[in-house]
């Protein structure tokens, strides 16, 4: 099987290319960079597709959702041309693996256990979420392609400088207060997890367009800056800098659980054990002056904002 991964440098990309190589060796790897292969020429993307063969695209790749792009403008436009450039080769293919975000919802407002189809009652204020929410509703009515939704998955590799629970983890392993700005629930999942449905659905028939890949269970970020602390031996203070909570961002996830099953997921202590791991033994490498400055602390809020 030929497997194209756009993105596949970023977080996700990274594990989904071990998980291929660990498990799947027999199958065909396309995994180009954006120097090798330039998303936005479509003429490019074409020639790419057709001249490999390949059978499944895994498409990660787009710019903005997160707290290192908070000032970006004019994201939609370059990520829909890459998406569609992309959605085109449906036709050609197996099958598209597209990923969607809770921020089509509208995180200017409480997400609250929210089903697939609730998306279509607001239309986002921020780009990222308005770029998603397109998408979703071009795969709603496509043939070959399945829109994976998140809400927060975290991991080994994750941007620790500004994602919340490696943030917290090297904080804590260099004996740092663990800040947060407002406590929030989420619904987080591990990345172990998302690659082993990712592969769910590569292998097998999904029977809908779009599913909340999730725990469908919500945590807050004092409960697992305790589990930080909990799974070290040092304890860092954790301070809450605003008493009010944010905007809840969890989902209702029936319908992937109605379709897989056997699907389990793995536990939030054990996933920050297992990351502590990681973080300690590239400790030397890691930015410890940003982890201190925090600069993206005091724009977070923006974020719930649709800013």
């Amino acid at each position: 099987m030929n497997i194209f991964i756009t993105g596949s440098n970023g977080f996700l990309g990274r594990h989904l290319k071990e998980y291929f190589q660990n498990n799947y060796f027999f199958y065909k790897l396309y995994i180009p960079s954006s120097i090798e292969l330039d998303l936005y020429d479509e003429e490019s993307v074409d020639k790419y597709i057709l001249n490999n063969k390949i059978d499944i695209i895994i498409h990660l790749a787009n710019r903005g959702g997160d707290r290192n792009s908070i000032d970006m403008k004019n994201a939609t436009e370059y990520n829909l041309r890459i998406f569609y450039n992309i959605a085109k080769h449906e036709k050609n293919v197996k099958k598209i693996i597209s990923f969607g975000s809770g921020a089509e919802y509208g995180k200017h407002k409480p997400i609250v256990a929210a089903k697939e189809d609730d998306y279509l009652k607001i239309q986002p204020l921020d780009e990222y979420g308005f770029y998603k929410s397109i998408t979703s509703k071009y795969i709603e009515k496509s043939e070959k392609i399945v829109q994976l939704r998140i809400f927060g998955a975290y991991g080994e590799y994750e941007n620790y400088k500004f994602k919340f629970i490696s943030n917290a983890i090297v904080k804590n392993l260099f004996h740092l207060p663990i800040i947060i700005n407002k406590n929030v629930y989420f619904d987080y999942i591990y990345i172990d997890d998302l690659v082993k449905i990712i592969d769910w659905f590569i292998h097998n028939e999904n029977k809908e367009k779009i599913y909340n890949v999730t725990t469908g269970k919500k945590t807050d970020l004092l409960t697992l800056a305790n589990l930080v602390n909990a799974t070290s031996t040092f304890t860092s203070e954790v301070k809450v800098l605003n008493d009010d909570l944010n905007n809840e961002y969890t989902s209702n996830n029936d319908r992937l659980i109605k379709e897989i099953k056997e699907l389990t997921f793995t536990s939030h202590k054990d996933a920050i054990t297992k990351m502590r791991g990681y973080f300690s033994y590239n400790l030397e490498n890691l930015d410890k002056n940003t982890i201190i400055n925090d600069p993206y602390l005091k724009k977070i809020e923006n974020m719930w904002k649709g800013k």
